[in-house]
């Protein structure tokens, strides 16, 4: 897809050195934008910034979210911020309850407070699929009513979305909340691709599926996520938009394991946990509706199986990430 011109010149990235914080680095330059990383590096990978810290217009920052003063000098000149830095370790939210708070919710605030201070007028936050919750509506359109919130993270999410919002009404910044499906692609290092090569590679004779694998979920293509940003940014009407961002399609999780097996050429056992969720707060089927983003000009370029399958080949081809986890 054509990168559009975007309306500012310079921005911050938060998680800059993350999976999808450091592809969108990269587009950012590539469009000619002048770009600040901002990354503590607990979980991002600085390899992931090597081609963009080649490049005269990228400088990264490494400081924490939670450090106001660090967050508002880093974003000092800049016109736009990217806050993608999170906790995004869904499934062992009820073991650290107060994670998803401090590193989603209050690095939330923290980061709109300081583009406030710096006189930052462009705010894009990262959200999640799973501030639906157990939806009664599928494919989930944005504004879909919300259900109870089933997991810690999709709730310190959707208090971020509220955060957004508020700043956007009361300060004039112009809000844009994206909610993502799972992403899939180069420099993923961690989900349920990851755990199944990872277990393969370990047993290959064995191979234990959380929950009952009939569990659907839609996944999107970290180039496809990157791409939808764009035409967001240039086309979409001032004030608050909110984004969802996934494929119109649906896989179980059983499809994967036997894509992913079939790719390996493993034959191995699967040995089902039981139960229509893999964990509290594990969502049996997500599926956006996409038609707000489709109506800017965008579409996905790969299927989820497609998806799968070239995240395989990074996996293989990149071992070190299994060395270093």
């Amino acid at each position: 897809m054509e990168t559009l011109p975007l309306p500012f010149e310079k921005a911050l990235v938060t998680g800059a050195a993350g999976f999808i914080g450091s592809h969108l680095c990269d587009r950012l330059l590539q469009a000619g934008i002048d770009v600040v990383g901002f990354d503590n590096l607990s979980t991002g990978r600085e390899e992931f910034l090597s081609g963009a810290l080649g490049d005269p217009r990228f400088r990264l920052v490494r400081g924490d979210t939670q450090d106001p003063a660090a967050l508002e000098e880093a974003m000092r000149g800049r016109q736009f911020v990217f806050h993608l830095a999170a906790n995004a370790d869904v499934r062992f939210g009820l073991q650290h309850p107060r994670r998803d708070l401090e590193q989603n919710t209050l690095a939330t605030f923290n980061a709109l407070e300081a583009a406030r201070r710096a006189g930052v007028k462009g705010f894009a936050f990262s959200s999640t699929g799973s501030v639906y919750g157990e939806p009664a509506v599928h494919p989930t359109p944005e504004d879909a009513p919300f259900p109870v919130q089933t997991s810690l993270y999709g709730a310190s999410k959707l208090a971020g979305e509220g955060l957004v919002q508020a700043y956007a009404e009361g300060f004039g910044m112009r809000g844009f909340v994206f909610r993502f499906v799972s992403i899939l692609g180069e420099r993923y290092s961690h989900g349920h691709v990851f755990d199944f090569h990872r277990k393969l590679r370990a047993d290959p004779s064995r191979l234990e599926v959380l929950g009952n694998g009939r569990q659907r979920k839609s996944y999107l293509y970290v180039q496809d996520c990157v791409d939808a940003i764009f035409p967001a940014l240039a086309r979409a009407e001032g004030g608050l938009n909110t984004f969802n961002l996934g494929t119109d399609e649906a896989c179980e999780v059983d499809d994967s394991v036997g894509w992913i097996c079939e790719a390996m050429g493993l034959k191995p056992e699967i040995l089902h946990t039981g139960g229509e969720r893999g964990w509290v707060g594990d969502s049996p089927f997500i599926l956006l509706d996409t038609s707000r983003i489709r109506a800017l000009g965008w579409k996905p370029s790969l299927s989820i199986r497609e998806g799968v399958l070239k995240t395989l080949r990074y996996l293989r081809d990149n071992p070190w990430l299994l060395e270093k986890r």
